[in-house]
């Protein structure tokens, strides 16, 4: 049923017809893979020609059924691009009409799969930014390339604002091969490891043959000493977790390009087979963050994170890494991206920051040698009552753990700085993720000063500078208690002011 508003609108548009093809292809696949344990089923009781033809009779149902369902999908999904909306109207027995309004619009977002980019396709997502899940965005699933890029430029050239400043406009940076050294040194090595040898577990036991690996497994070591065949093992399990890793960071980041558009929009395109294009409008930007993580900081490297508003803040986005602007790469071209990004001659995020009084420290060598000792006591009491070797292995735990926990601890309080620099107020924590942010002190909304008990007898408090971008708070933990607040007062002149009492 149309509507008057219907017939006096803009023309409505359909998502493209190869999206009835794709749905297709994929259904294929899916039945080509659950077909061939079908047919080794029933051959038992069939034989082969039979259990294919049942198996292929079901494909073909299958196949039909989800090229039916797409094709109904395909005639009821219209959209249209009007003045002050964007439209989308779905559904057969319940429809649904959502829209958004231009001025609102944050974000035009652009990924194809592979199948996708072999029919010329991608999927666009209209975001507002709001985290009300999906209702603030607008999925057109699929459109042809060119209908995708169409989008995009009119949704975001509406709003764009010529930005100031005199940096270039262009290609901001492109991917470095070399940058490929960082992805092995990710926490998520050893877990992708793991992964690889419990997903062998889990095929081996679909197909009945788990017992038959671990006897493979068990025959290999038979006359390997225990320790030895862990070292092999633990060395295996990181090799695949090594290999998973340059995996995955070359399907997410090849073919990076971050470039800044025409009216002030930074755009990152990346991506080997998933490809994606993000876009950030500058006009939104309150300012980068520098993180890195403890293996890529040991090997000098950084990622540049967008401190912004409007961007889609849904699960789908957050996997997506929908704010770097940059991959991990050497720290100095990293500085040298965050200034560009920011129209700053010099990045602030490598401003000199002010260091914290020592009783920082000491919270946090407390706080390591506590979560150290922790496993040491549960294994020593239960020792001391029960059986030495929980002793023995309770000494061991501490040989390792206490200076481990020392070195963190240390770390974690020379990580720490905060300072003020030009427009932008810089705060640093962390040492298993160090982030190094700098906000616009601009986009300042409000203040948090936090002090425990513990803290007020040392003489610290945090200053968290609230704001309606990125993470929504920056802090600066456990600096001198008079210093911190006039950091606070300084950074924004007139918010603090009327709490405080300067001697």
């Amino acid at each position: 049923m149309s509507t008057a508003a219907d017939e006096t609108g803009p023309a409505w548009e359909r998502i493209h017809r190869r999206t009835v093809l794709a749905t297709a292809l994929v259904t294929a696949g899916v039945a080509v893979g659950a077909a061939l344990p079908v047919v080794a089923g029933l051959s038992g009781r069939l034989g082969y020609p039979a259990a294919a033809g049942w198996a292929l009779a079901g494909a073909v149902l299958l196949i039909g059924c989800a090229a039916a369902g797409d094709y109904v999908r395909w005639r009821r999904t219209r959209y249209r691009v009007g003045g002050a909306r964007v439209e989308l109207h779905t559904g057969l027995l319940l429809a649904r009409r959502r829209s958004l309004a231009r001025e609102r619009i944050r974000s035009v977002d652009l990924t194809a799969h592979p199948l996708q980019r072999a029919l010329g396709l991608v999927t666009v997502r209209i975001g507002t930014g709001e985290q009300t899940g999906g209702e603030s965005t607008l999925e057109l699933d699929p459109v042809g390339r060119a209908e995708g890029e169409r989008l995009r430029r009119e949704l975001l050239d509406r709003i764009a604002e010529a930005a100031p400043g005199t940096h270039r406009e262009g290609e901001l940076a492109r991917l470095d091969p070399r940058w490929i050294r960082y992805a092995p040194v990710f926490f998520v090595v050893p877990v992708l490891g793991g992964a690889a040898a419990g997903g062998v577990m889990q095929v081996s036991e679909w197909v009945g043959a788990q017992g038959e690996v671990v006897e493979w497994v068990a025959d290999r070591f038979r006359d390997t000493s225990p320790l030895r065949t862990v070292i092999v093992l633990v060395a295996a399990a990181l090799a695949a977790g090594i290999a998973g890793a340059l995996g995955l960071w070359a399907e997410m980041w090849w073919n990076y390009r971050l470039e800044r558009e025409p009216g002030g929009t930074l755009r990152v395109r990346r991506g080997l087979f998933t490809a994606r294009s993000l876009s950030v409008e500058e006009r939104r930007l309150r300012g980068v963050d520098l993180v890195e993580p403890l293996g890529v900081r040991l090997v000098g490297a950084a990622r540049v994170d967008a401190v912004t508003t409007g961007l889609a803040k849904d699960e789908e986005a957050h996997k997506a890494d929908h704010n770097t602007l940059l991959p991990a790469a050497p720290r100095a071209f990293a500085d040298a991206v965050a200034a560009e990004v920011l129209r700053e001659p010099v990045a602030p995020t490598g401003a000199p920051l002010t260091t914290h009084p020592p009783a920082a420290r000491g919270r946090r060598l407390r706080r390591a040698l506590a979560a150290a000792l922790a496993p040491v006591l549960v294994l020593a009491v239960p020792g001391a009552l029960l059986t030495p070797v929980l002793m023995w292995i309770a000494l061991g735990c501490a040989l390792v753990c206490l200076p481990l926990a020392v070195a963190l601890g240390l770390d974690a309080y020379r990580s720490l700085g905060h300072t003020l620099s030009g427009g932008y107020l810089v705060t640093r924590s962390g040492t298993f993720r160090r982030s190094t942010a700098a906000l616009r002190r601009d986009g300042v909304i409000g203040w948090t000063v936090r002090q425990s008990y513990v803290q007020r007898r040392a003489g610290l408090l945090d200053v968290t500078a609230t704001t309606a971008a990125g993470a929504g708070a920056y802090t600066a933990y456990d600096t001198d208690a008079s210093e911190g607040l006039v950091f606070a007062a300084d950074a924004v002149p007139g918010l603090l002011e009327p709490f405080l009492e300067r001697g």
